[in-house]
């Protein structure tokens, strides 16, 4: 029986159970998104709590409960899965598969990614309450000694959990451009979002593992007495192995949405990308260079070759300007259409900028010294994750919506929410560069009035708000646009990779024909009379 006449299991059982790379895509950005409403709760609570000097609103250990889950659900729940489920929605649209490879590996990453995150949340639900250590559990803050009770345990299982439902992810979609790409499209023909996911899995392949087996030792550390990661020595053991997986994710949560941005901007420029070759490399060289930066996270701890590190993690500004130039030449000298999914695009290159090169400050051991574990640090990863790849995410929401639900997104509020969000995401994340250069230390509850530092934690958490605002006018958009909706169209945009081509929303086996492929933009090239 062919993929075309496969029967579509209907109702619940076929929500949760298809193998659709589509449907599955769908899922795990739909429960992903609830996630991040969840963790963005979490944030609205400690900025109401720093607001202000003094304890008002909850105490240090539910202040602790909250900056360990809001770390933990961003990063393990919403943004490594909102990455891969773009790449198991796109990838196989923009490469002419009929289906993903090994479908029924990556449902099982579907089913595992929010089993853990279920997990986690249930921590809360225990006597000692959720975990407390931080995302990052370093040894022996995170030892049954200083962090008794199941919260931890609960912690461990499902962070495991959820590190494993990215690993299927990755490795279906990696399969998938290997062996299923159509007949013409060569690796350097890939479009620039399906170039992207390549690194991206090469990186969660390469690096996860590392975590997976981080914890494993230390839920036999904290049970059996094992004494793993005893000591001073143990405790830099579990950074090295933390690391190898914790400053890789950063690019697995950036690369998919520079992926995104640069199919927003070729489009909306109405120009072919630019620099096409050597975006290639720059994604390469910046995938080989950030497995060996881990250790610029390490650089107060003494134990670790700092001129080293610092000189791999400096390196980085090279292929990320390449990226960069490479965006900006496509704008130049096009016809821009300002909606909403580019100005998101724009907000990204502008953002992520700033979070770019002040991790290049943090690069320099003297200065990285003085900021390590302030607001400062606070401040550059937010403008990396939030101000920055979650940007990416809506661009691609804005622009891939349509081909996903045959629907359009109200423009209005699409440019209402960028603004909110363009806004907010200054107010809220620049204050912490201040607070954290005149020394006020991340992961606390109180903190003194000194230095101003009431005025500019009070604009954060006012910037916080403006954020929260913006979120929900994203899913009224949503709603709206669901509920009275506007038909896009196959092909709304005028796009230029192959997705563009099928029906929207697409068909289960994806395509009825193909056109030639003989770029890495056939439907640009079709448009121009270049085939």
């Amino acid at each position: 029986m062919s993929v075309a006449t496969l029967p579509r299991t209907a109702g619940l059982v076929g929500w949760i159970a298809s193998t659709d790379h589509k449907r599955i895509g769908a899922r795990v950005a739909t429960y992903s998104f609830g996630f991040f409403l969840v963790g963005g709760v979490f944030a609205l609570l400690m900025r109401t709590e720093l607001a202000r000097p003094g304890l008002q609103v909850v105490s240090r250990d539910t202040y602790n409960e909250l900056f360990t889950m809001h770390g933990s659900v961003m990063f393990f729940l919403v943004m490594t899965p909102l990455a891969l489920a773009l790449g198991m929605y796109l990838v196989p649209l923009q490469i002419g598969a009929v289906d993903i490879a090994w479908p029924r590996l990556a449902l099982v990453g579907d089913w595992l990614i929010p089993s853990g995150g279920f997990t986690m949340l249930m921590g809360f639900a225990t006597n000692h309450g959720a975990a407390k250590s931080g995302w990052t559990a370093f040894a022996p803050l995170s030892d049954i000694t200083r962090s008794p009770g199941y919260g931890q345990d609960l912690w461990i299982v499902g962070a495991v959990l959820a590190t494993l439902g990215a690993y299927a992810l990755a490795v279906s979609i990696l399969v998938t451009v290997i062996r299923f790409r159509a007949p013409g499209m060569t690796m350097l023909r890939l479009p620039v979002f399906t170039w992207s996911m390549v690194v991206t899995v090469l990186m969660v392949i390469a690096s996860f593992p590392a975590l997976v087996i981080a914890l494993a030792l230390l839920f036999v550390d904290r049970h059996f007495d094992s004494e793993i990661f005893a000591g001073a020595g143990g405790a830099t053991v579990y950074q090295h192995l933390f690391w190898f997986y914790g400053h890789p994710v950063v690019y697995v949560i950036f690369f998919p949405f520079v992926g995104a941005v640069g199919e927003v901007v070729a489009t909306f420029s109405r120009r072919r990308f630019f620099g096409y070759h050597a975006l290639v490399l720059s994604l390469l060289v910046f995938t080989a260079l950030s497995m060996s930066v881990w250790a610029h996270h390490m650089f107060a701890t003494g134990r670790v070759t700092n001129q080293y590190f610092s000189l791999t993690s400096t390196l980085l500004a090279v292929p990320a300007g390449v990226e960069y130039f490479d965006l900006i030449g496509t704008m130049i000298g096009g016809a821009i259409v300002f909606s909403s999914a580019m100005l998101f695009a724009i907000g990204f290159i502008l953002l992520f900028l700033i979070g770019g090169l002040t991790g290049i400050i943090v690069a320099s051991p003297p200065i990285d010294y003085h900021v390590h574990d302030t607001f400062f640090v606070v401040g550059h990863f937010h403008y990396t994750i939030f101000a920055g790849s979650l940007f990416g995410f809506f661009a691609g929401v804005y622009y891939w919506f349509p081909k996903a639900t045959g629907r359009l997104l109200r423009e209005g509020l699409g440019k209402l929410h960028f603004a909110l969000y363009f806004v907010g995401a200054n107010v809220t994340f620049f204050p912490m560069f201040i607070a954290g250069w005149e020394g006020m230390p991340r992961r606390v509850a109180d903190y003194k009035p000194i230095h101003d530092l009431s005025l500019v934690n009070l604009i954060s958490s006012i910037g916080s708000g403006v954020l929260a605002l913006g979120t929900l006018v994203f899913v009224w958009n949503v709603w709206v646009s669901m509920r009275r909706p506007v038909l896009a169209g196959n092909d709304p945009w005028e796009g230029q990779t192959l997705e563009w081509w099928t029906t929207s929303p697409p068909p289960r086996h994806n395509f009825d024909s193909l056109p030639p492929v003989k770029s890495y933009a056939p439907l640009y090239d079709r448009r121009m009379g270049e085939t």
